[in-house]
């Protein structure tokens, strides 16, 4: 039902792919999306790599990571809201995980608003656990600040 690819080289599927992570970046993180260019510039680095997941061939998810040596981590990652709470999220982690070992990544880290409990739990299902706290990291206007949390797992 749903496939998982590195983004694909061919020009024309990358554009239309990087423009529908963008619009569902719009979608889910309103107050900061990453939009196109932003999303070229950092696929421009040979460290930065995103994983989409199509339905048929429809962009429904994504995850964009960066690998240094041995530490990876997570810069973004989404799913459109009609296609949540379907596993897809857990089966881009199972993929990931897979691709990180056999580079021999010892560390992967992520950062989440500390309201986000949906999707901390499910990086806690993952094996990411807080390492660290940011105290009012997320600042929105007419809105208390918000804290990042710093989770990580270990692979070694």
């Amino acid at each position: 039902m749903f496939d998982i690819k590195i983004l694909i080289d061919e020009p024309a599927k990358q554009v239309a792919t990087i423009q529908a992570v963008a619009a569902i970046e719009a979608i889910i993180q309103p107050q900061d999306a990453w939009g196109y260019q932003t999303i070229i510039e950092l696929l421009a680095q040979d460290s930065i790599d995103l994983l989409v997941v199509y339905q048929i061939d429809k962009v429904v998810s994504y995850c964009l990571y960066q690998v240094v040596f041995e530490q990876a981590e997570i810069l973004r990652i989404g799913t459109h809201p009609d296609y949540q709470r379907q596993g897809i999220a857990s089966r881009i982690f199972a993929r990931l995980n897979k691709a990180l070992e056999a580079n021999q990544v010892e560390s992967l880290l992520l950062e989440v608003r500390a309201d986000n409990t949906s999707a901390i739990a499910l990086y806690e299902q993952q094996g990411l656990a807080v390492i660290h706290t940011r105290k009012g990291y997320y600042q929105i206007p007419h809105r208390p600040a918000i804290d990042a949390l710093i989770m990580q797992r270990i692979y070694v």
